[in-house]
This record gives C-alpha cells, structure tokens and sequence, in this order.
C-alpha cells in the first residue's frame, strides 16, 4: 500500500477534527436547550406548588384553580386521591411519600410533577412534557439539517485549507527535485521563518555546502593533477637521460627524490581518501627530537630542542612534522624556518615558526580543514592531514600568524615516566 500523501493526511486530520468539533457542538447545543426547557417547566411548577401550598395554609382553596395545561391533583396521606383532575398523571403512593414542607419536583413519563405537603392533604401540580418532546424532536431534526449543511461545507473549507498549507512545501519539493550535481544553485522561496521556512534554510545551507565543497574538490584535482604532472616529466626525462647513459649518478638521485616526492603526494592522497592518518598507528616509544632533527635537515632548516619522548607512530610523526615544515619552507624560504622543541608541563611542544608574509586573518580558521588552499599555495592536505596525525596521538596543532611571523604549536602527551 503506497504512503499516502501530505496533503491527503493533512485534509483528513482536518477533516476529523472538523467532524468532531461539529458533532460536539451540535450534541452540547441539544443538550442545553434540553436542560433550558426543563428547568423552565420544573421550575414553574415549583412555583405554583409553592403558592398553591401556601393558599392551602390560609384557607384560600377557591385561589387554586389552575390554568394553562397545569393540572392540580389532591392526594390524602395513604396516597388516595381526593381530588383528581388528570387521570393520567396520578402519582404512585411510594412516590407521594417523598412529598414534604418544601415543593418537590419529580419526573414521570409524559409528564412532570411537582409536590408539596399541605393542611388539607398532598398536593401535586402536573404538566404534560409533550410540548417539550416536541421541541426536543424539532430541535433534533434541524441540528441534523445543520449537519449535513455545515459538514460539506466544512470539508470543502478543510480541502482549501490543506491545499493552501501544503502548496509552499509542495513547491520546495518540486524545486529540491529539481536540484543535481551539476544545479546546486539555492532553492528560490520566499517563505516566512516557520517550519517550512526553516527547512527550506537548512535544505540551502546544505546544498551551498555541496557546491563549495565540488569547487574545493575542483580545485584540489587541478592542483593535485599539477603537482602530479611536474615531477611526472622530471621524472620521465631523468630516466630518459639515464636510458642514455645508465652510470649518471645525478640523473639517478633526482630521478629517486622525485618519486619520492610524488609517494608522498600519493601517501597524503590516501590518507585523506580513507582516513588513515586517525586509525592506522603502529604505537612505539618515539624520540621526538630525532624525528624533529631528521624532518629539520631533510628541509635544510634551524632546528633546537631537547630530549623528549612520546608513544607514537614514527612515521606518521615524521609525516606530520614534514607537513609542517615543508609548509613553512614553502612561504618563507629555507632560512626564514626554525624549528624547537621543548617540554610544557606534561605535554612535548613543537613549535615551528617562520618569518614569511603571514596567513589572513580570515583563513586561520579554515586552516586545517581538508582542500583549504590557502595563499601559499599547496594541495590542500598537508595541514589536514597533519592535525589529524596529532588528534590521533592524543595531541593538537595551533597556529597564529601576523605579517613576517606564523608560528605552529604542535601539543602532544609525553611518557609518563618523562612527565
């Protein structure tokens, strides 16, 4: 069974509601004209009991008699009737015997009662309820009437209803359909800022998200397809020239940094890809400062720093210290770059700094966030992928920056016997 509809719920949600509300109302007006009409009776008849009661008391019989569809009835104290005007309204002795001081009003099929005790006996005034039946069956068919008036009407004005609520979330679906990976554009409606407005909000932030996040992975793919194809030709052309003449050492060496270089672009690639930079550590007690002093001499960069000793992967910590530094090297040259290492309380603090041009202000927070390119130049990843090597050893990477100062601070947890 297909689901059904918005719309369809929501006509009949309304329409349940509607007949509800419809049916109560009708029900509770039946039932207070009901009670209005015999309250009116019941209390008239208490009234004219009372009086006639009193009447009795002062000898004043020739007062009593009665007019209107108002029956008097005269009974003695057994329940014999001394004098009885209505044959059909005559009242029970059982019943007689509640009777007292104080009118007493009583219900009787056909007819209604009110009843008193008096010198001269017990005296009951009668009325036919007929008319009120009449009323009741009068009022009953013209709330029907109501009804089957009112109820379509209502259903017509639910369906406008419904059509009316539904059609801007219909019309926010026809353009969300409309939306694919190649039209990410925001979706176009005015809507206030209820629920349907906040959806619409959520599902543009979404898609504004997806088409930034195409034009950084855009943009990563042509950088990365550049720093790919540069040491693709170096590459190719050493080996050329060492097709030519196989004992040329030079041709050799840069033939291997070079696919160093580019196992490294890969490396970086993949971790980025597969997230392996969090979850495939091999944990060793690591000296931090040879690490520091290797990634340091491979850059031709300043390094200064003591002793100190964490658990960790080495070569995912050489990794993200070349990261940092090639980082470095790349905006301030080789002699603007230097590189410390010092305790911190209970964690090693690395700091590489360097006395390049600076980051702006407005892309120190997207920093290290992966594709995040920023005026340097780079792929995007090796700032990234470095804080996640750092997250993954328990520690964390900081930067601030000016113009001719940026300074990382790399934070990690030290051996407990080094603390």
């Amino acid at each position: 069974m297909a689901p059904l509809s918005f719309r369809l719920r929501l006509f009949l949600a309304f329409s349940l509601l509607w007949l509800l509300f419809l049916v109560g109302a009708l029900y509770l007006a039946g039932r207070s004209v009901e009670r209005a009409l015999r309250g009116h009776l019941e209390a008239t008849l208490l009234e004219d009991a009372k009086r006639a009661a009193e009447a009795y008391r002062r000898g004043q019989t020739g007062a009593l008699l009665t007019t209107g569809g108002i029956y008097l009835h005269l009974y003695a104290e057994d329940g014999e009737p001394l004098v009885l005007t209505q044959e059909a309204h005559r009242l029970p002795p059982e019943v007689l015997k509640e009777a007292g001081p104080i009118p007493k009003a009583i219900w009787r099929k056909g007819f209604a009662a009110a009843m008193v005790r008096t010198p001269l006996g017990l005296l009951a005034l009668t009325q036919d309820t007929a008319p009120i039946d009449l009323a009741q069956r009068a009022l009953r068919q013209a709330l029907l009437e109501a009804f089957f008036l009112l109820f379509p009407l209502g259903m017509a004005l639910v369906y406008l209803t419904a059509r009316l609520t539904a059609r801007p979330l219909e019309e926010a679906a026809r353009e969300i359909a409309r939306r694919n990976p190649e039209r990410l554009d925001p979706v176009p409606l005015n809507l206030p800022k209820d629920e349907f407005g906040r959806m619409v909000e959520a599902v543009n932030s979404l898609l504004f998200a997806l088409k930034e996040a195409k034009e950084k992975e855009r943009a990563f793919l042509a950088e990365a397809s550049h720093e790919l194809r540069t040491p693709l030709t170096v590459l190719l052309g050493h080996l050329d020239r060492l097709s030519r003449n196989p004992q040329d050492p030079e041709a050799l060496a840069t033939a291997r940094a070079t696919a160093e270089r580019m196992r490294r672009l890969v490396e970086d690639l993949l971790s980025l890809a597969r997230g392996e930079a969090e979850r495939t550590l091999n944990p060793h007690i690591v000296d931090l400062r040879a690490l520091a002093e290797e990634a340091a001499r491979e850059h031709g960069v300043a390094f200064q720093g003591e002793a100190l000793e964490v658990l960790g992967d080495p070569d995912r910590l050489l990794q993200m210290l070349r990261n940092l530094i090639a980082n470095a090297v790349r905006a301030a040259g080789k002699e603007g770059v230097w590189v410390r290492l010092r305790r911190d309380g209970e964690e090693a603090l690395l700091e590489v700094e360097d006395r390049g041009p600076g980051i702006p202000e407005d892309f120190l927070p997207h920093l290290f966030e992966r594709f995040a390119r920023g005026p340097g130049g780079g792929t995007g990843l090796g700032l990234a992928i470095a804080q996640a090597i750092a997250k993954a050893h328990g520690g964390r990477i900081t930067a601030e920056s000016r113009p001719g100062r940026t300074l990382f601070r790399v934070h990690l947890p030290l051996l407990e016997e080094e603390v």
